[in-house]
């Protein structure tokens, strides 16, 4: 529920909502979420989200704790190791840009530029006898039309 429902105790009462049930940020509730599924039967081995969840550190660390893969949109504002993430890419020579397609969309083929530059492994649950197997990536979507236009991700993978 947002902040302006649970401080309305007496709104809540009247929509029947509990007395217990509290604000919680959607870093909070994805953490639920896929904490729940991982108790649950449910198949998971991947996560994809938009910034809002890719940009909460706590909320990646679970994930790959929790060994499950992810594709996570940031902001270009988002460190990585050190330098924000759109200042790494900014540095990527012409031939890092590959272009791959999103697939069809409602108006036709999503073909994009694309980059990946591999970061660090640094936890140990990415090693198994002393091997990675499991990479962390930096990666960067460029318009084809439009240059300017980049959306940025970071990425779990085996």
């Amino acid at each position: 529920l947002p902040r302006s429902w649970t401080d309305d105790r007496e709104r809540c009462r009247a929509a029947k909502v509990p007395d217990e049930r509290g604000f919680a940020t959607k870093g909070e509730l994805a953490k639920r979420l896929v904490l729940r599924a991982l108790a649950s039967d449910l198949p998971l081995a991947w996560v994809a989200a938009d910034a809002a969840y890719g940009q909460e550190g706590r909320f990646r660390r679970l994930l790959e704790q929790s060994g499950l893969g992810y594709v996570l949109a940031v902001p270009k504002s988002q460190q990585v190791f050190g330098p924000r993430i759109d200042h790494l890419f900014a540095q990527a020579p012409v031939e890092a840009w590959e272009p791959i397609s999103c697939g069809d969309g409602a108006k036709g083929p999503r073909l994009y530029h694309w980059a990946a530059l591999e970061l660090p492994t640094v936890a140990e649950f990415d090693y198994q006898g002393g091997v990675p197997v499991r990479r962390r990536w930096a990666l960067a979507r460029r318009s084809l039309s439009k240059p300017e236009q980049i959306a940025y991700f970071l990425a779990y993978a085996p």
